[in-house]
């Protein structure tokens, strides 16, 4: 007799917030943000960074727009929804959001493989995902020590993949583990695309 153990899952949190008028709303203020964050266009242009992000330049989005404001509390729930199911022992603390930025990245930009270092959750919410529009791909973390390990076949299940990419609407939600390494790769429509990004932490 055998059988087949699966052992150290890695989990995606997805959900769908379907609040249209939420959505437009950030919408709306990422744009303005892209526009009118002088510091954050400059960080950009400095490190290489195609389109605009806020997350070196604004730490404050939610006192800025009440939209953001609004997020950030429904996004709570979530993370401490996600937190369960991963079986956190908090220790009578809890997870808090200590980041919070607008990305909106333009036909041909991307976002190459990175991690979140000195972070418990992490996760994106989409605003602006159009036609052509790249998902978000997912890293296999023992990628790098598989060493001599021949590679999957082309219809490998989701659950041996080295890479799974997950494809956004308008609305949903992912959270994940902030050592899941994860990339954007190049966005191939002439339209922007807008999400908005975030790390919780331990406190």
């Amino acid at each position: 007799m055998s059988e087949i153990l699966s052992l150290f899952p890695t989990r995606l949190y997805r959900a769908e917030m379907a609040e249209t008028d939420l959505i437009e709303e950030i919408r709306s203020a990422c744009e303005i943000l892209a526009i009118d964050d002088e510091a954050g266009r400059k960080w950009c242009r400095k490190h290489g960074y195609p389109g605009y992000t806020s997350y070196a330049s604004l730490n404050d989005l939610p006192w800025r727009f009440p939209a953001f404001k609004t997020l950030a509390k429904a996004i709570d729930r979530h993370v401490a929804a996600f937190s369960k199911i991963l079986e956190f022992d908090l220790g009578g603390s809890k997870l808090e959001m200590d980041s919070f930025w607008a990305n909106v990245l333009p036909e041909g930009g991307f976002h190459a493989a990175h991690i979140h270092p000195h972070s418990v959750i992490s996760g994106t919410f989409y605003v602006s995902i159009p036609k052509g529009a790249s998902a978000l791909r997912l890293e296999d973390p023992r990628h790098a020590m598989m060493m001599a390990a021949p590679p999957r076949k082309a219809k490998a299940g989701q659950d041996n993949q080295a890479f799974v990419s997950v494809a956004p609407q308008p609305g949903t939600l992912l959270l994940w583990e902030s050592w899941l390494r994860h990339d954007v790769p190049v966005n191939r429509s002439a339209e922007d695309r807008i999400s908005v990004s975030f790390n919780y932490n331990w406190v």
